[in-house]
């Protein structure tokens, strides 16, 4: 898969642009601040309904907007010429509209699957340093590309903590009293996150056990260095570590039940929902030692990289190659680490790289290039406006 063209549309600081790119490597080239990264973080949205920058959608519309437009175009890949244009309508506040070849969709989530990326940024360290929410949520990026249904799982997933977790809020307010009618209330939810949870967790799990491989290559392939990476999904409800990733879908719900049950009285006590996916955690290695803790700051930006490359590498196993994005990555990397990552990508099919100083990219990977200052592109073969 590769993009032709990106068209933006009030979209972060751009009143319109439309940069038409190429297969192979693509370079944004830009002071910081000028909308290099708003580029990428448009094309990453078609891809899981969400920035990986901002919480909610706001931010997103040009300031005196109503609404943003994102719309691409994708081909699907070197050998397969069919072409599909992917537009999303971003309205803050009301439901996002979605088309694929013109042709409105029914929901936003059923173009999920039309687009797939797969971007590294420098947040992405959070991956490795930061708290286990930023490595489910790197995790279910990949989750969702992989099978685009899950989306919905992880939403009715998401709602169903929220209601909970209000009822058991409601019940600690009141001294841990439970009434009939919220004990009942209770069960009825507690099967709904049995049931949702049951699903997230072995596609996270499943998505992990298949992701081993390529983590450890990649890293050995950008890293300087002997030590082996390694990473393994780690429940928080213990009795599915040995059962993971290769238990079925009614023993997982099942586990889940017989904890919630376990542990009703603590949540009331508590007003929070202590079991479930939601709590989950990503373990992440270099050689013997736990990576958070231990990684220097070279180890920690190379491993959260291959984990990206890993995602990268299963996605294209499994048919429809992700475009790969760089966002301000090679700035932050030694000459060694940037060679033996531009070696690692090389075979991409196509590239989408940022950067504030065009030499910092190997030579290899500068490809077509694009010159970005506030809010406008211009290919360099391009006479910028005005002149």
């Amino acid at each position: 898969m590769y993009l032709t063209q990106v068209e933006l549309i009030d979209f972060r600081n751009y009143e319109h642009a439309a940069v038409e790119f190429a297969p192979g490597p693509n370079l944004l080239v830009g002071a910081n601040g000028q909308g290099k990264t708003n580029i990428v973080e448009a094309i990453t949205y078609l891809t899981r309904l969400g920035s990986y920058r901002v919480a909610t959608d706001a931010p997103l519309v040009r300031l005196g907007a109503e609404q943003a437009i994102i719309r691409v175009k994708v081909i699907a890949g070197r050998e397969d010429q069919r072409a599909l244009t992917v537009e999303l309508e971003i309205n803050p506040g009301r439901a996002n509209r979605a088309r694929l070849n013109r042709v409105p969709q029914r929901r936003a989530r059923d173009i999920l699957g039309a687009v797939r990326a797969v971007a590294f940024t420098p947040d992405d360290l959070a991956i490795v340093k930061g708290d286990p929410a930023e490595r489910r949520g790197a995790l279910d990026d990949v989750v969702i590309q992989r099978w685009p249904r899950l989306a919905g799982v992880k939403a009715d997933y998401d709602r169903v903590i929220r209601q909970r977790n209000a009822l058991l809020r409601s019940a600690c307010n009141r001294g841990g009293y439970l009434d009939r009618e919220t004990e009942a209330t209770l069960d009825i939810w507690d099967a709904q996150l049995a049931t949702f949870g049951a699903d997230l967790t072995l596609a996270r799990a499943r998505t992990i056990d298949d992701m081993r491989c390529f983590l450890a290559s990649a890293y050995q392939a950008i890293a300087p260095a002997n030590n082996e990476a390694d990473v393994a999904y780690a429940p928080k409800l213990g009795v599915l570590k040995e059962k993971l990733p290769n238990a079925q879908q009614e023993d997982v719900a099942a586990e889940l039940r017989q904890a919630l049950i376990a542990r009703r009285e603590d949540e009331v006590r508590r007003g929070v929902c202590l079991v479930g996916p939601h709590r989950d955690d990503v373990d992440m290695t270099i050689g013997p030692f736990p990576a958070k803790g231990y990684a220097s700051h070279g180890e920690a930006w190379s491993l959260a990289l291959s984990w990206r490359l890993a995602g990268f590498g299963l996605l294209r196993l499994e048919g429809g190659e992700p475009v790969l994005i760089l966002d301000d990555v090679f700035a932050e990397l030694d000459p060694l680490r940037r060679d033996r990552l531009a070696g690692a990508i090389g075979d991409a099919e196509q590239v989408v790289i940022t950067a504030a100083v065009e030499q910092d990219v190997p030579a290899d990977l500068r490809g077509r290039r694009f010159t970005v200052q506030a809010g406008t592109v211009t290919a360099q073969d391009e006479t910028p406006e005005g002149q």
